[in-house]
């Protein structure tokens, strides 16, 4: 069995903070760990009879410009997922949902970070002014793709984002 036995904060940033975790291993052994702790996300796939809404937009990490399904993190306390959804779906690309489905739920990367997220189907959505944040966002393009493409754009590396990955194959699912 794990245990965790300490936490040491070594950076706290903006969205996230990074700790060094003392873990005691099943034989008694002490481990270090690295730690992301960030505050979770939502995604959301906006589908219009068989048209999702997608973005377009730099992401430095990865320096280059990535379609992916809008998205943003969980930054307002007590904020429900669902209301996280709504507000970045408005803000990211100008759409209102009238129906909102909870696709899903998953850790993004458990091995190093605890970030969690929650993945929504968008529909009966009405146009709204967007109200975008940031460089990124008023510099992203808005790209509508037919849901049949989904698969063989992933296959063409023209879809290479995981959570958009994992929220379109989801829809695709959930719409069967």
């Amino acid at each position: 069995m794990f245990e965790q036995i300490e936490e040491k904060l070594r950076f706290s940033g903006d969205v996230i903070s990074v700790f060094e975790a003392t873990v005691r291993g099943p034989n008694d052994e002490l481990l270090n760990r690295e730690i992301t702790r960030h505050p979770g996300a939502v995604c959301i796939v906006p589908l219009d009879g068989s048209t999702i809404t997608m973005i377009r937009q730099y992401r430095c990490a990865a320096d280059q410009y990535i379609l992916e399904i809008p998205a943003g993190k969980r930054d307002l306390a007590g904020e429900a997922p669902e209301e996280t959804a709504r507000r970045e779906l408005i803000e990211e690309v100008g759409l209102s949902a009238g129906e909102m489905h909870l696709l899903g739920e998953y850790y993004n990367s458990p091995g190093f970070c605890d970030e969690y997220s929650y993945c929504y189907l968008a529909t009966d959505c009405t146009p709204v002014p967007d109200n975008r944040q940031g460089a990124e966002e008023e510099c992203m393009e808005i790209v509508q793709i037919d849901l049949d493409d989904v698969v063989g754009m992933i296959a063409e590396k023209k879809i290479i984002d995981a959570k958009t990955i994992i929220g379109l194959m989801l829809a695709k699912e959930h719409i069967r």
